[in-house]
């Protein structure tokens, strides 16, 4: 059968399958990405990591930007609200050869990152946000790496910079961008609208433009390279607690029918995976990775016949062995649940008030407050 997509072209490197593990704190570490990875070909990106705290050499930043020998290519995260503090960590993945891929988060709806101007609310000040590009773009472009840039419609429906933005950033020199069909206001709610994603590619017809927002099967993947003519798609929810959902979306977009229907025994098998590999990743510290397991503990079982009790004590493990005892209570010869297991998982929750530097709405010109907060702003947050 004949491909959907051709590859996904950023910069030098050729993604096989257009498909990219958007980052997500506190989720896409080392672990993560190998069982992803294991399942289907994609760009796979780690968490978010601030400019300055890479810049300061923050021990949890480096951990955070560690990819095992075999992850080809290396793609980092990186947020920032200062261009000087960007080029500095632009210059020093490079020179200390430390990624393959740069994207750049402007798709962040957190308030600690909001309020400081930064995240989903920076593009706003175009200026700025072109300022931050290019020179990520020429710091990055000294050792041929690629930047990208992710970013959401605008701050709220009366606010949207997308279309503004990803000219922009195209003109900057970037390798691609990522649409989030959702503003910042609506954080997670709603539905992302997709109409939004077709109107980037159609104003960006010489620049690779990625789709992002609400694609939780390979069916839903298809359908929005249909709807939108986007040349890739971004995953983030919908593979939580599924990474197996990468192996779905290569045989979509290889033109193929097969999917996984997990099996409780196949369910198990991964969350112990997942849960022995983030005790390197922590160091040794198995305390410190049962305690990251225990939020992937719904999302892998959703739609299956978990007792309430047991899932209370499988988000409470402390030790390997103790979880390893309580997924062996579990009937391992419960199939597959259909239906109840796919769909949306992940934080969704309604729509919220965008907490923003004061004025920040007034001009997209910064002010001389303004001004002196990003210059000292660097938060240590994430999410996207």
């Amino acid at each position: 059968m004949n491909a959907v997509l051709p590859p996904l072209q950023i910069g030098p490197i050729t993604v096989d399958t257009p498909v990219v593990l958007a980052p997500m704190a506190g989720i896409t570490n080392t672990a993560f990405r190998r069982l992803c990875r294991e399942h289907g070909g994609g760009l796979y990106v780690n968490e978010m990591v601030t400019a300055r705290a890479l810049v300061e050499r923050r021990p949890e930043s480096l951990r955070i930007i560690k990819h095992e020998p075999d992850e080809v290519p290396r793609s980092v995260q990186l947020y920032s609200v200062d261009p000087v503090t960007t080029g500095q960590a632009v210059r020093m993945m490079v020179e200390e050869d430390r990624a393959d891929h740069i994207d750049l988060n402007f798709g962040c709806p957190v308030p600690k990152v909001t309020r400081k101007g930064g995240g989903s609310a920076l593009p706003w000040k175009i200026r700025l946000f072109e300022s931050i590009v290019s020179t990520a773009v020429r710091e990055a472009s000294k050792g041929g790496v690629p930047v990208t840039v992710k970013m959401r419609k605008g701050v709220d429906e009366d606010h949207l910079t997308f279309t503004e933005a990803g000219k922009v950033a195209r003109d900057a020199g970037v390798a691609a961008v990522a649409l989030h069909g959702r503003t910042a206001r609506q954080h997670y709610s709603g539905t992302a609208d997709w109409d939004a994603i077709a109107e980037l590619r159609e104003a960006l017809p010489d620049l690779p433009v990625l789709g992002n927002g609400d694609i939780w099967s390979a069916e839903d993947a298809l359908e929005m390279v249909r709807r939108t003519g986007v040349d890739g798609v971004v995953v983030g929810r919908g593979c939580q607690g599924r990474p197996w959902l990468f192996g779905d979306l290569q045989a979509a977009f290889e033109g193929r029918d097969e999917r996984h229907r997990p099996d409780l025994a196949m369910v198990i098998e991964t969350l112990l995976r997942h849960a022995q590999m983030l005790i390197p990743y922590f160091d040794g510290d198995e305390r410190k990775a049962m305690q990251d397991i225990r939020k992937h503990v719904s999302w892998y079982f959703k739609g299956y016949p978990v007792g309430s009790q047991l899932r209370t004590q499988l988000v409470t493990v402390e030790t390997l062995a103790q979880l390893q005892e309580l997924l062996g209570r579990l009937d391992h010869s419960i199939g597959y649940p259909g239906a109840d297991a796919e769909g949306p998982r992940g934080r969704a929750g309604s729509p919220k008030k965008v907490h923003l530097p004061e004025d920040w709405l007034a001009s997209q010109e910064l002010n001389e407050d303004q001004r002196e907060m990003i210059a000292a702003a660097e938060v240590d947050t994430s999410g996207g």
